[in-house]
């Protein structure tokens, strides 16, 4: 009987997208090359569970269950006969990727779906060596996978659309809020608007514009608190799709349009300047710890997620 998640891959990604799987009543198996590395994602599978029940987001019934439905494995080979939805999260690099789905597919029955947790790839590249390329579909998780609810479900240029529908109501059912992308476009469809972002934040910057402090100041303190419920298509309806266009009639010509990446940050990156891992980014890290952010901003998405889920039951 097939009631079994595999995910390959136990690292920060698999951990949370297992940790999901088994909080949503599934069986799952993290596999990983060695017993170290599926010890050690594990023990992250375990701490992701204990970090929703404590902050509310799952019972701790649910989290009881979901610790004793997580197994680990080194062998592919062994779980092929039972899972029933594979989710690969390893290195993001095509090549790495494209022998295991080549190994998978030869394993799995073609009815089974094998999704991949890319988060630039394309699924149609991925899957070039699989003989059943239409059960291949994108489901690219966002950091932190136990959560943030988006998964984008992206169509490879031979996916199924029911394989991509079967994939789609199975993360309903984890509490996901999956979107579809009809389409393999390089970025797929949150972190193309993310890049608009980010292009147009660093040409501010690098015009001495604004500092980056500010910048970021304007968007997690201005438009981003109003994204959890009420994105920027849903804004235009609010505020007038003639006022809209005004808006744009008059921003556009302005924006910076460049189709390659800022010299600034090629600049910043040819000097070594790489973020917090280098102790200087587009910020000065040598006095502020990463891992502090990183700790608010989960905290905020904890909060965000219980008061959107209240809404929801409006």
């Amino acid at each position: 009987m097939r009631e079994y998640v595999m995910v390959v891959g136990s690292g920060m990604m698999g951990s949370g997208i297992g940790a999901m799987s088994a909080l949503a009543g599934n069986k799952t198996v993290l596999v990983d090359i060695d017993e170290a590395r599926v010890k050690a994602g594990l023990e992250k599978a375990y701490a992701c569970i204990r970090l929703r029940e404590e902050n509310g987001l799952n019972s701790h019934e649910e989290a009881q269950l979901a610790l004793k439905l997580l197994e680990t494995s080194t062998s592919m080979t062994e779980v092929a006969d039972r899972a029933f939805l594979v989710v690969e999260a390893i290195i993001e690099k095509v090549e790495a990727k494209q022998e295991l789905f080549a190994q998978l597919d030869a394993i799995l029955p073609p009815e089974i779906p094998i999704c991949s947790n890319t988060s630039g790839l394309k699924i149609t590249d991925i899957s070039k060596r699989c003989k059943h390329p239409q059960r291949t579909v994108t489901t690219h998780f966002w950091l932190p996978a136990h959560l943030v609810p988006l998964v984008e479900v992206v169509m490879g240029d031979k996916t199924d659309l029911a394989v991509a529908q079967k994939v789609l109501a199975e993360l309903k059912r984890w509490k996901k809020s999956p979107v579809l992308v009809k389409k393999d476009l390089p970025g797929q469809l949150a972190n193309r608007v993310f890049q608009a972002i980010i292009r147009e934040s660093i040409d501010i910057v690098a015009s001495g514009l604004a500092t980056a402090e500010d910048v970021d100041t304007a968007i997690s303190c201005g438009m981003a608190m109003r994204f959890p419920v009420w994105g920027p298509l849903k804004h235009l309806d609010a505020v007038g799709l003639e006022l809209g266009l005004a808006v744009q009639e008059t921003v556009l010509p302005d924006i910076c349009a460049q189709k390659h990446a800022n010299g600034y940050i090629r600049d910043l990156v040819s000097q070594g300047s790489l973020g917090a891992k280098s102790g200087k980014g587009f910020y000065d890290w040598s006095q502020r710890s990463i891992e502090a952010d990183m700790k608010k901003r989960d905290q905020f998405i904890i909060e965000a997620v219980k008061i959107t889920s209240k809404l929801d039951q409006q």
